[in-house]
């Protein structure tokens, strides 16, 4: 297909300009998507918990966060075959480029071309596509959906079916999808088994759907949020425990309720001694732990070396195992076809103009996931 003409567009996006500073709404230069880029309208975006991580951390500013997003292809630069203009996509934070040894191993979802991008600059050229008065502004995930308008690769765009709800399928490019494909894809979790999640968050919570679907016969859920605790049984939790209200070590208070350890825990906090605390709750022989989570400080973990030669593993998941092109489609359909939920986890609705809102919900622990809308 031959490429879109488009020129530079000013519109509306939220920079952040330091760390844990208010974003300020700014009119923002978006360049024309390069070769193999495309240029989106972005029609809604959630709030991650790495987004606020990495908004609150000393990393790259100016910047525009966001990566769970929704839109609707404006251009295609040069070489774009796959997408044409009006084409509804999902961004994901890390692509599919199909070719690489990763893409083609059946093994995993870490793409060696377009995986995931920290420098705050597109894959291709190690440049940026958003400039505030002439200043450069940096990228997040390779998305930055915090804006009216962005460029991204196109092996970082999923192309979605028109008759999907934008404004509630944004929500399987990150948090609902990396939890689904953690119990279904990492875990593989089994009818009839012992789950406990740590965290009951977006993607804690869709552990646990995703473990119900499966049928396990018990989802300890472990959160020390009240508000959390007590909706989390709609989403498929049996039981809840405040490690707040308890007196002894958690990892024991699993242990002893399920008979020497769980079949299966997930760490969804992002916190690396809780990594160590979900390989102690889960059993000697086949325990499984899998930890999702991105820790905000301390990156490096311990654990007793005993507790892996009792026959524990400990895995990781980066966005659930999920290949965003070959299977994101899929998950879409099971949405629209009422197999799996998504509007539940969507506590609040907002407009863009108040994107700080939705910061200050996350960090007060007040929502699961805040769904912001563009301007039409």
């Amino acid at each position: 297909m031959a490429p879109s003409t488009s020129q530079v567009i000013t519109c509306k996006a939220a920079v952040a300009w330091g760390a844990g500073e208010p974003l300020v709404m700014e009119e923002v230069e978006v360049s024309p998507p390069q070769p193999m880029e495309i240029r989106i309208k972005v029609v809604s975006t959630s709030l991650c918990r790495s987004d606020l991580s990495a908004w609150e951390s000393h990393a790259i500013f100016p910047r525009i966060f966001g990566h769970e997003a929704s839109g609707i292809v404006e251009s295609v630069g040069l070489g774009v075959t796959e997408f044409k203009v009006g084409d509804h996509v999902l961004t994901v934070f890390i692509g599919e480029c199909m070719t690489c040894r990763h893409c083609t191993s059946g093994k995993s979802n870490i793409c060696q071309v377009l995986g995931l991008e920290r420098r705050g600059l597109m894959h291709s050229d190690q440049k940026t596509r958003f400039s505030v008065k002439g200043k450069p502004v940096y990228h997040y995930c390779a998305v930055s959906s915090f804006s009216e308008y962005t460029v991204i690769h196109s092996g970082c765009a999923v192309k979605v079916s028109p008759h999907a709800p934008l404004e509630k399928i944004c929500l399987l490019s990150c948090g609902v999808a990396a939890g689904l494909g953690a119990a279904w894809n990492v875990a593989d979790v089994s009818k009839g088994s012992t789950v406990v999640i740590f965290g009951l968050g977006t993607v804690g919570l869709s552990v646990a759907q995703a473990a119900k679907l499966r049928g396990a016969s018990r989802i300890i859920g472990v959160d020390n949020n009240p508000q959390k605790c007590e909706n989390a049984k709609h989403f498929g939790i049996t039981e809840v425990v405040d490690p707040n209200s308890c007196e002894e070590p958690i990892a024991q208070v699993i242990k002893r309720i399920t008979d020497g350890g769980a079949d299966f825990s997930f760490e969804c906090v992002g916190d690396t001694d809780m990594i160590t605390t979900a390989l102690q709750s889960c059993c000697d022989g086949w325990g499984l732990t899998v930890t999702l989570g991105v820790p905000k400080a301390k990156p490096e973990m311990s654990a007793h070396y005993g507790l892996l030669l009792m026959g524990r593993t400990l895995k990781g998941s980066l966005f659930g195992g999920w290949k965003p092109k070959s299977d994101l489609p899929s998950l879409v359909e099971k949405y629209v076809n009422k197999e799996i939920q998504i509007d539940d986890y969507i506590t609040h609705n907002l407009p863009f103009d108040d994107i700080n809102k939705a910061f200050n919900l996350m960090k007060e622990g007040k929502c699961l996931r805040c769904v912001i809308h563009m301007p039409r």
